[in-house]
């Protein structure tokens, strides 16, 4: 088995979605209300993104993942949580 790989980020924010998944579409309408910034990656179409999901996951390929600057991920946060987490990165 091969060692999985962080994916390259470039910004504070990536979430890894699915077009299909009705919690990644909720918590992007909601970033997007708020203006906050991500960059999404589908992990059905990225294989290494959903490699990176399934192990930060126990296993799992569950959506939305988000993954931080900092390196930390989140899974299924709320718009609050992920909010709460930038400006906490933002303020380090």
């Amino acid at each position: 088995m091969s060692e999985v790989t962080t994916p390259e980020t470039t910004g504070p924010l990536t979430l890894f979605t699915t077009t299909w998944c009705p919690f990644c579409t909720r918590l992007k309408k909601l970033l997007d209300e708020k203006e906050i910034g991500y960059v999404e990656i589908d992990v059905e179409s990225d294989a290494g993104a959903a490699a990176f999901v399934e192990s930060v996951n126990d296993g799992n390929r569950v959506v939305p993942t988000a993954l931080y600057s900092d390196g930390t991920t989140a899974t299924n946060p709320s718009a609050s949580q992920v909010r709460t987490k930038l400006e906490a990165l933002a303020g380090a």
